[in-house]
């Protein structure tokens, strides 16, 4: 890309690409709605046989939009979709990533209407994926058909296909295939907006740390009038030690954890309670602004816990109790680290003596972008075309580690993380839901950031 500004874009042409968008949409909702039904649920406990029947029919919806050498990709994972659209001489080339497949439902009784049944209700559409992320894929063929199957740039787009079991093959796959995935300018719909009627552009990540602790105190199990007092159960030891992750205030308290200071946009306390749903009168820990707590600071959270439940409980001991920790890791350091640190606060903690095991499940580097760069002004503008306000550049609590893999394989490509998400989403829950208003307009920007990126060809 020679240019350092993002072209110029008449008041015609993009009306032209909102009317080609509008068209477009009923067909893009519909083969939306097709993918939702699809319970492509990649984590291994699931019938792996939709997530091949999903990423077949995501081939499909690309040789539809007029994709070349379209592709299903396994290096030892669940299958991935690749194809090709060649651009004019000297046009950047564009990668578009999404993912297709999706968390498990839960349980059903928790949906207001079933998870792999897409309904709307007003202005939404439910169902187990409608947003995350398979509206990412249908977003890239929208602005795909929007220009009539001929963009200005050269186009790839690669749909992945176990994002939400932790991509452990995409490494593989974009060493083995890299030459296939090289671009200039890297599109990951996989994120959210700040809210309905702001577009955002993600430019920060934490990491993910997942670890298991377990806590051992006897060799068996012992009667708790016999013994208690003397001897000490693993439950309220593991309790103990579990109290000593975080301070007073609520920050964490492990030693040589790193964080910083976001950008304080306009999050009240009030909306964050209502976002999360903290109950009145539970107070919100941490110190700093709002958004450095949620984005640039370390968090740690017990997910799981196993030991004896209340219902099958007698008077005794326990001899073991496993707990299962969530640690968010801030930008600027490296998970690896981060879990060397967490395992050695938790050994170095054992009240009384007890014995401690911690054993890492997974890591997932965390990324911040250099946000500079003609890439980045030419979505900063389409985000405004499309929105008719100017995008805010925020970060993400959560984690999304492929975006750091992408960055060490094409160390020179701009990053452009977005999405179709919005605070209501509930991606991951129960009633996800894709706000219809807000994904025509995703839809609308990413078709005009194509026009755009296409102006800063040679």
């Amino acid at each position: 890309m020679t240019s350092t500004a993002p072209a110029d874009l008449s008041a015609d042409r993009l009306a032209e690409l909102r009317a080609a968008v509008a068209r477009e949409m009923p067909r893009v909702r519909s083969d939306l709605e097709s993918l939702v039904r699809i319970p492509s649920v990649s984590e291994k406990a699931f019938d792996q046989a939709h997530v091949a029947d999903s990423a077949q029919a995501v081939a499909e919806l690309l040789r539809g939009a007029g994709m070349q050498d379209v592709e299903i990709l396994t290096e030892g994972g669940a299958p991935a979709v690749v194809g090709h659209l060649p651009g004019p001489d000297g046009a950047p080339q564009v990668l578009l990533y999404a993912h297709h497949d999706v968390q498990p439902p839960g349980e059903d009784a928790d949906w207001t209407s079933a998870p792999f049944e897409p309904v709307e209700r007003d202005g939404r559409l439910y169902g187990r994926g409608a947003a995350d992320d398979k509206a990412g894929v249908m977003a890239h063929l929208a602005a795909i058909r929007a220009h009539g199957g001929k963009p200005p740039v050269g186009l790839t787009i690669f749909v992945e296909g176990e994002e939400e079991s932790g991509s452990p093959s995409l490494g593989r796959i974009l060493e083995a295939h890299r030459d296939k995935l090289t671009a200039d300018v890297l599109v990951l719909a996989d994120s959210t907006n700040w809210k309905i009627g702001v577009p955002a552009l993600t430019t920060s990540l934490r990491g993910l740390v997942e670890a298991y602790v377990e806590v051992r105190t006897l060799d068996h199990a012992v009667h708790s009038g016999m013994y208690g007092g003397a001897a000490i159960d693993a439950v309220t030891a593991m309790i103990r030690l579990l109290a000593t992750l975080h301070d007073d205030a609520g920050d964490v308290a492990v030693q040589g954890l790193v964080g910083g200071e976001a950008a304080d946009l306009d999050l009240t306390e009030e909306q964050l309670r209502a976002d999360a749903g903290v109950l009145d009168g539970v107070e919100l820990i941490g110190t700093g602004s709002l958004t450095s707590r949620l984005w640039t600071k370390p968090a740690l959270t017990v997910v799981g816990f196993d030991a004896t439940s209340t219902a099958k409980a007698s008077n005794t001991l326990a001899a073991k109790a496993k707990a299962k920790i969530s640690m968010r890791v801030a930008p600027g350091q490296d998970a690896n680290e981060a879990y060397e640190l967490l395992a050695e606060h938790l050994r170095s903690h054992a009240p009384w003596g007890v014995k401690v095991d911690v054993v890492v499940r997974e890591t997932g580097q965390p990324f911040a972008a250099d946000v500079n760069g003609p890439a980045y002004d030419a979505a900063r503008a389409a985000f405004a075309d499309a929105w008719g306000v100017e995008p805010v550049d925020m970060g993400i609590g959560g984690s999304i580690p492929f975006i750091a893999d992408f960055a060490a394989i094409y160390p020179d490509a701009a990053i452009l993380v977005t999405g179709v998400e919005d605070p209501d989403t509930r991606a991951h829950g129960a009633d996800e839901s894709l706000h219809l208003g807000e994904f025509e307009r995703v839809c609308v920007a990413e078709a005009v950031l194509l026009e755009r990126l296409g102006g800063l060809g040679s």
